[in-house]
C-alpha cells in the first residue's frame, strides 16, 4: 500500500498543478515530508488523510488505491447496463493476429487492459490463453463474467482504473483496444514503463490508440476524460522493442447512433532480450 499511496499522492498533486512545497504549505508541513511520502519513505499520518483528500480532490479510498470512483470516468458506465452487448460479441480483428503471432501452444498469460464487456478477453480464453482482464465500469466487469460463464471459460476479471492501476506480476501478452486515450499525456511514459517492465522476454504488446486528426471531427460521445494520442506517439514508446506491425487507419463508426469517423494507430511490439553481435 505504501508504494500505491506514494504514487497516487504524486499523480494527483501534479493533476492539481501543485508543487511539493505548495501541497506542504496547504497541510502545514515541510516539503521534505511530502517528498518522503512520494518516495515511499514514510506515509502520511492518518489524521492528515481528510485534508490531503480535500486538497487533491479525490476520495480517501481512491487515494489509498481502492477502485471506488468519485465520478464516472467514461460514458460507457451507463451504456453497459443494458442487457445487449453494446460492442457485440465478435472479437476485434487484431485478436486473430495474436493467435498467429503467439499461439497458446504453451502456457501464455494475457492481460486485457480495459476489457469493456469482455468480447476479446473471452475470445482469448476460448482459444486457450490464461486471461486476466480489468475495466473501470462495474457493468463491464459483470458482463465479462457473464459472457465467460455462458461460453464455458474462465477469465479473471476485476475493476480498476487504467490511470491508477500498475502491474506487479509478469504477463506474456498485454492487449488493449480503444482504451489508451483515457491515460493523460503526462502519465503515459510512467505507465508504459511499468507495462514493459512486467512483460516476459519474448512477450508482446498489442495496442491501438485513437489519434487526433485535423480533418476528423471530434466523436459525438464528447468524453471529458479522453485525450487523443498523436501519430507516431504510441510507436515512440517501443523504440527498444521489435515492431511486428504498425499501422494507422481511418474508419467509419456508428457506435453512438450518429455516423462519424475515427483515426486509430495500431501497434504490435515484441520484447526481445537476446541481442547478438
Amino acid at each position: 500500500m505504501k508504494e500505491q499511496l506514494a504514487r497516487n499522492i504524486s499523480t494527483y498533486r501534479k493533476e492539481r498543478g501543485l508543487t511539493q512545497e505548495e501541497l506542504a504549505q496547504t497541510l502545514g508541513l515541510s516539503f521534505q515530508a511530502v517528498s518522503k511520502w512520494e518516495n515511499a519513505q514514510t506515509m502520511p499520518d492518518i489524521s492528515l488523510l481528510p485534508a490531503l483528500s480535500r486538497t487533491l480532490q479525490v476520495s480517501v479510498d481512491k487515494l489509498l488505491g481502492y477502485v471506488s470512483q468519485d465520478k464516472p470516468v467514461t460514458v460507457y458506465e451507463e451504456t453497459y447496463k443494458t442487457q445487449e452487448y453494446y460492442w457485440g460479441t465478435v472479437p476485434n480483428e487484431v485478436c486473430y493476429q495474436v493467435l498467429q503471432l503467439m499461439p497458446p501452444t504453451k502456457h501464455v498469460k494475457l492481460l486485457d487492459i480495459g476489457c469493456g464487456e469482455g468480447k476479446d478477453a473471452v475470445f482469448f480464453a476460448r482459444n486457450g490463453y490464461d486471461v486476466t482482464a480489468f475495466d473501470v465500469t462495474d457493468a463491464g466487469v459483470e458482463k465479462t463474467k457473464k459472457l465467460a460463464a455462458q461460453t464455458g471459460v474462465h477469465v479473471h476479471v476485476f475493476k480498476a482504473d487504467i490511470v491508477d492501476y500498475r502491474l506487479d506480476t509478469h504477463f506474456d501478452i498485454l492487449f488493449s483496444s480503444g482504451v489508451l486515450h483515457y491515460i493523460k499525456p503526462d502519465f503515459r511514459q510512467e505507465i508504459f514503463e511499468n507495462y514493459k517492465q512486467f512483460t516476459n522476454p519474448g512477450g508482446m504488446h498489442v495496442f491501438n490508440a485513437f489519434v487526433g486528426k485535423p480533418f476528423i471531427a471530434p466523436p459525438p460521445e464528447n468524453e471529458p476524460y479522453a485525450f487523443n494520442w498523436y501519430s507516431g506517439e504510441l510507436l515512440a514508446h517501443y523504440r527498444d522493442w521489435y515492431i511486428r506491425d504498425s499501422a494507422e487507419i481511418v474508419f467509419d463508426c456508428n457506435s453512438s447512433g450518429i455516423p462519424h469517423q475515427h483515426a486509430m494507430s495500431k501497434m504490435i511490439a515484441q520484447k526481445i532480450s537476446d541481442i547478438r553481435v
